[in-house]
């Protein structure tokens, strides 16, 4: 019961976070969009609703089923995305397993540089969590006027308590390390379209961690963050080159195209980094109706991180859900794997449970392996699986309510709850 009523407090809390979710991830404004009502004799405005899947079924969103309940008119809102930053602040709420309760504050702001640009958006947050965590991360993503060129930008300020349980996907849930430190991040891109779904780009990228420190193995065991080489101060800077081929119809929730993308990341000493390093990361995802001609989609995800040469610091090395989207290894907490090379795979069924799109489910498989230092071999396969439940609070953007139970080895099992796909 106490964790039913924590996933209801949490959804409704999700609910004030629709709309920042949505305008951060899409080029598509939320807008009105005409509808003849029953009598078909005038346009009314239905808010942030699609009219209608393939098979004519009228498609709804959680925002539309509350207007019914309570008899509420939806408010026309046109798009007024200008060069005026239009601004948004709301609260919410989220749940995993390394943050427990997590209390939100987030905000955006959308504009264009010019009147044909895509929208551009700067959106921050600000939480504080069960486990004593602070974050504030900060993302944007700018368009120039005539959107030959797209400026990313990811920046992060995290005070963050964090267990570690060893180095390869072979150590133990038993060799817990509690770790402690500060972390700030700034990444810096920018793109280049090339032709049709294709830009190349270049950046600058660091990592900034200190006062790290840690209790060692609550098994009495010595830790292999003592054997890598313990630093209470640690720092990744460098330069990126950058590949990316999108042709989803969607990012926020794709049913058809793919995504592939290839970051190459070189750090060195003179640009302040603590060792020289490098290492590549391949992103490669595909969305398949299934069957064919229906609303359900089967998705594929492989995610590879890999150290090429060098020996990054210890809390720099590929981790499960220290991806850019802290999307991997569900059934798992964060952190729970680590290692100088990762190599991941997941497969998701997106399916219809109405037909009117409000409510979704999912079941996902994923299995990850991971090596320990750099060097040495990989280890064996981890996997996670789990079913979920889908809420549609945005029509237009296809924006859900993620509401995941995952399960992992030795144990491991946790919820998840987020908004938006995670791949």
């Amino acid at each position: 019961m106490k964790l039913f009523l924590r996933t209801c407090l949490l959804i409704i809390g999700l609910l004030f976070a629709a709309n920042l979710y949505a305008q951060q991830n899409t080029p598509v404004p939320i807008r009105t969009i005409p509808v003849k009502n029953k009598r078909g004799d005038s346009l009314v405005y239905k808010r942030d609703s699609v009219i209608s899947n393939a098979k004519g079924v009228e498609q709804k969103d959680l925002p539309d089923v509350l207007d019914e309940l309570f008899n509420v008119k939806p408010e026309k809102k046109p798009d007024t995305i200008t060069s005026k930053p239009s601004i948004s602040i709301v609260p919410a709420l989220g749940y995993t397993l390394v943050s427990r309760l997590a209390f939100v504050l987030s905000g955006n702001a959308a504009f264009r540089t010019g009147p044909n640009s895509r929208i551009s958006t700067v959106v921050a947050s600000t939480a504080f969590t069960e486990n004593k965590q602070f974050t504030l991360p900060v993302s944007s993503s700018i368009w120039s006027r005539d959107n030959k060129y797209n400026f990313v930008g990811a920046y992060r300020f995290y005070k963050y308590p964090q267990s570690t349980f060893g180095l390869g996907s072979s150590s133990n849930f038993l060799n817990e390390d509690p770790m402690d430190y500060d972390y700030f991040q700034f990444y810096e891109t920018a793109l280049r379209h090339i032709t049709g779904n294709l830009y190349l780009g270049a950046g600058y990228i660091m990592d900034n961690r200190w006062n790290i420190s840690d209790k060692g193995n609550l098994d009495g065991t010595i830790s292999d963050y003592s054997r890598y080489g313990k630093q209470s101060h640690s720092i990744s800077s460098g330069f990126t080159l950058n590949v990316l081929l999108d042709t989803r119809d969607n990012a926020i929730n794709a049913s058809k195209g793919g995504y592939f993308s290839v970051q190459f990341r070189d750090n060195y000493e003179f640009l302040g980094s603590t060792r020289d390093w490098s290492s590549i990361i391949i992103d490669a995802r595909k969305y398949y109706k299934f069957p064919e001609g229906s609303d359900n989609v089967l998705a594929f995800w492989s995610y590879d991180w890999l150290i090429l040469h060098g020996r990054p610091a210890y809390l720099e090395l590929p981790s499960t859900e220290w991806d850019a989207f802290c999307a991997t290894g569900r059934g798992y907490i964060q952190g729970r794997f680590r290692g100088a090379q990762m190599v991941y795979a997941e497969a998701e069924y997106r399916y219809r449970i109405t037909a009117n799109g409000l409510l979704g489910g999912v079941f996902f498989v994923n299995a990850e392996s991971f090596s320990a230092a750099p060097g040495t071999k990989m280890q064996t396969i981890q996997p996670g699986f789990g079913p979920g439940i889908r809420i549609k609070i945005n029509t237009i953007s296809k924006t859900n309510i993620t509401v995941d139970y995952g399960f992992g080895r030795q144990g491991s099992r946790g919820l998840f709850i987020d908004v938006g796909e995670l791949f």
